[in-house]
């Protein structure tokens, strides 16, 4: 099987995170872009990317909506998301929003690559 390079989308307002995580993603030979404004996903989603990183609490706009939107779009639902947040009591309310999966900030870097892995293959 050949390995075509997967494209990652990663919206967060914390450069620090959304700095460390491209890092280790490109290591690890994806293709990743990112905002730190929650207003323009749905915009960059139109790329169609393989895999999106969504942090729930963003600038004012509730990731969850924009999970919401991309899976009610029939051009994007196929795209799995990945929500992360601080707060882990929100966890269920990201899956109920469509989330195909959720991880509590900070994370650690094996558990994300594992769950970006599981999802793309």
């Amino acid at each position: 099987m050949a390995n075509e390079i997967k494209k990652i989308f990663i919206a967060d307002d914390d450069e620090a995170i959304v700095d460390a995580t491209v890092m280790m993603l490109e290591v690890m030979g994806y293709e990743v872009k990112y905002t730190f404004n929650g207003a323009t996903v749905t915009e960059a989603i139109n790329d169609r990317p393989d895999l999106v990183l969504l942090d729930i609490w963003m600038s004012g706009i509730d990731g969850r909506d924009i999970c919401k939107q991309i899976k009610a779009n029939p051009k994007t639902s196929q795209i799995p998301v990945i929500m992360v947040s601080a707060s882990r009591d929100i966890a269920q309310s990201a899956l109920d929003a469509g989330a195909d999966g959720f991880l509590e900030k900070p994370f650690e870097m094996d558990a994300l690559i594992n769950k970006i892995e599981s999802l793309l293959t």
